[in-house]
Formats: structure tokens, sequence, C-alpha cells
């Protein structure tokens, strides 16, 4: 059975949830938004990973667990540019041993202003 889980997140106007549980996995979506207001983040990759990894990190607390918790990781970026910024971003929340993680580039995400967005599958207890 799939439970949604309110993360306290503003939540998006399309048809779809920030976190969802099945059994032990949970499985998080995050972009660079004020999780208040739901506006992009203004910023560099930097600014905007941080604040993804911030509501990644509401997300998971909000199901029981810790950004420990978090198996896989896909990463999208709008630019190939943004891998090292984002990497040094990223790698003040996650420790060894790593998620697995995937970066994708893209040609554009759905939000205005985006440059990060992530998917992560978390495993709890």
């Amino acid at each position: 059975m799939i439970e949604r889980i309110e993360t306290g997140i503003a939540p998006s106007s399309s048809p779809v949830n920030d976190a969802i549980r099945a059994g032990k996995q949970v499985w998080l979506v995050a972009i660079a938004e004020d999780p208040v207001t739901g506006d992009i983040v203004d910023g560099d990759i930097g600014v905007q990973t941080r604040r993804t990894v911030q509501n990644l990190d509401i997300a998971i607390r909000a199901a029981g667990g810790t950004l420990a918790n978090i198996v896989q990781v896909q990463v999208f970026l709008i630019d190939k540019a943004d891998a090292k910024g984002m990497n040094a971003v990223y790698a003040e929340f996650f420790k060894p041993p790593y998620p697995v993680r995937a970066t994708v580039v893209v040609k554009e995400l759905l939000a205005s202003g985006l440059r990060v967005e992530m998917l992560a599958t978390a495993v709890l207890g």
C-alpha cells in the first residue's frame, strides 16, 4: 500500500507528491523551492542545490528518517558546468557511504529558473 507523507513543504499544483512510502521504502523528489511559499529560490547552482537537499531533508524527516537513510539519488541538471558546484554542496550533506547516484543533464526543467531537481529513494528501519 502506498502512503503519502505530509512533509509540510508547499504542495505542487501538479498531480504529484513530494514523498510517498511503501513498506520500508520512501521515494522523495525535491527542487529548489521555498518550502513555505513554493517559489523557486533565486541563485546559482550552489544556492539551488542547498535548498533542494534541505527540502529532501525536510521530507525524509517527515517520513521518520534522515538523509543517511537515502540509498539512491538521481540528479537532474540543466547545465553540465553545474556539476562541480552541485557536487560541492551535495558532499556537505551526504557522507560515506554515499548513496548510489546518477547525474543527468537535461534540456530544461519544468519550473522557470530551476537548475536542479533530485529524486531519491530511502530505506527506513
